[in-house]
């Protein structure tokens, strides 16, 4: 560990050192070395709401359909592979599920990080999702969720490339890009109109990121019942992060699906009292070509 030789003094442990050193093995990766990219990244994207909602107040919608397509199709593409490639280095390093450490897996190690950097590097051009968002005038989808999760992720996956690139980190990752496979596919295809009556399984997805964030939770958690040199802090960091995903998602779930079921249930039973001998009762209003006035007050 050749980073660990920076270190000053005996007094410092290796757990300790390593949150004062990055990785050696991530030098000079694209964006890393600096955390200014990123922050300016995320500063830019939070403007381009911000400027973007107001440029489009009074402009029509923008359809987007091709550029949307091919998006969607190119993310997925990007998901698969991660997913595929996490899994084959994982299996390749003899990775553990339980708990797994940052070097004892050699060129494993750093093969999975270099999947990890292209996660890193998806999220921010996951920003996109926000920006069509924007300019198509979906406002309603630009939820504190939405934004929060985009924001927070980039910046985030800056630190875990920098001081925990590989090891206990892979877990989160392969799940989500498995899921993104799921959900990018899904949006992909909503945007052809003839394939929309085909797309009945979205609440299915939201359902499959909360089990992911809560095996994500206790995937994480299980290396702190059963250390094996993973440092502790990140633990706790990245089971509270996912934490807050799921209270947001939960959130997001009921006010989404429970809600809307309420409505249409109530919506049903109005049809079915307005409903007299077969025909509704504004056909009996009108049934002599002239619409009853309201009583007096």
């Amino acid at each position: 560990m050749p980073y660990f030789k920076q270190c000053f003094g005996k007094s410092f442990s290796i757990a300790c050192c390593m949150y004062f050193f990055p990785d050696t093995r991530v030098r000079g990766w694209f964006l890393l070395d600096s955390y200014l990219p990123t922050f300016f990244l995320t500063g830019a994207y939070l403007l381009c709401i911000w400027l973007g909602n107001r440029f489009m107040k009074n402009r029509p919608a923008f359809s987007l359909r091709a550029l949307l397509i091919v998006y969607n199709l190119g993310i997925t593409l990007l998901s698969l592979y991660m997913f595929i490639e996490l899994i084959l280095a994982t299996w390749e390093g003899g990775y553990s599920l339980q708990c797994q450490n940052l070097h004892s897996a050699g060129e494993a190690d750093i093969r999975v990080a270099k999947v990890l950097w292209w996660y890193y590097f998806s999220k921010v051009i996951e920003f996109m999702d926000t920006i069509f968002f924007v300019l198509r005038k979906k406002s309603s989808q630009i939820t504190f969720l939405h934004v929060y999760h985009h924001a927070t992720m980039f910046n985030i996956w800056w630190c875990v490339l920098n001081w925990i690139p590989c090891g206990q980190s892979f877990f989160g990752p392969t799940l989500n890009s498995f899921i993104h496979v799921l959900m990018y596919s899904y949006y992909g295809l909503s945007v052809i109109p003839s394939m929309r009556k085909y797309l009945w399984w979205k609440k299915y997805l939201t359902q499959a990121q909360l089990i992911q964030f809560l095996l994500t939770i206790v995937h994480t958690l299980s290396a702190a019942v059963k250390p094996c040199g993973f440092p502790f802090g990140c633990l706790m960091f990245q089971s509270s992060y996912m934490a807050t995903l799921v209270i947001l998602f939960v959130n997001f779930y009921v006010k989404t699906y429970r809600k809307a079921s309420s409505r249409t249930a109530g919506k049903e039973t109005a049809l079915t009292t307005e409903i007299k001998n077969g025909f509704h009762t504004d056909y009996f209003a009108t049934a002599n070509g002239f619409q009853k006035n309201k009583k007096a007050q």
